[in-house]
């Protein structure tokens, strides 16, 4: 005998509030926009003052903005992301807004080679030779092609400091 009951879907965050939230997210960046661009100046006085396409930009925004927002509104409620997907996302999204936060502590040779460690221990399948490799390798050479090479300053931490760079 066969089953014949619906699927359970999964639960997640809806579509809609998604939408609304980048709507009201854009009238709000659109409104910045506005503000400083009235600020400078907007009008057309003997030609074009320095706000005058900077405003013209933020009303298509505004526009464009109010037209998701309605249409965010309007729109049935469906699932945008379930809550096992956004898990995923958060599995790289974690690791790497504390990459960013590390790279001002650790500089970013460090921040690098603890990244790229994380991330092949845990969601790849390296050996630990390859990863020891991999950890040590990359950070030496973006070292010597934008510090020797390039000599591009890149953010560097108490172990750069204490080698004398």
């Amino acid at each position: 005998m066969v089953d014949a009951s619906p699927p359970i879907s999964e639960r997640g965050i809806s579509r809609r509030l998604v939408e609304t939230l980048v709507a009201l997210s854009l009238l709000g960046v659109a409104g910045l926009a506005l503000w400083d661009s009235y600020g400078r100046g907007a009008g057309w006085d003997n030609g074009p003052e320095n706000g005058f396409f900077p405003a013209r930009v933020a009303w298509i925004l505004v526009i464009a903005a109010i037209a998701t927002l309605v249409s965010a509104l309007r729109r049935e409620e469906s699932v945008f992301v379930t809550y096992s997907q956004l898990r995923l996302v958060a599995q790289v999204f974690v690791p790497l807004f504390l990459y960013v936060l590390a790279i001002a502590f650790v500089g970013i040779y460090v921040a690098s080679a603890l990244f790229m460690a994380l991330f092949m221990v845990m969601l790849g399948s390296f050996r630990w030779w390859q990863t020891l490799l991999a950890v040590v390798l990359t950070p030496l050479i973006i070292f010597w092609v934008f510090e020797l090479q390039f000599r591009v300053p890149l953010p560097k931490g108490p172990l750069e400091t204490m080698l004398g760079y």
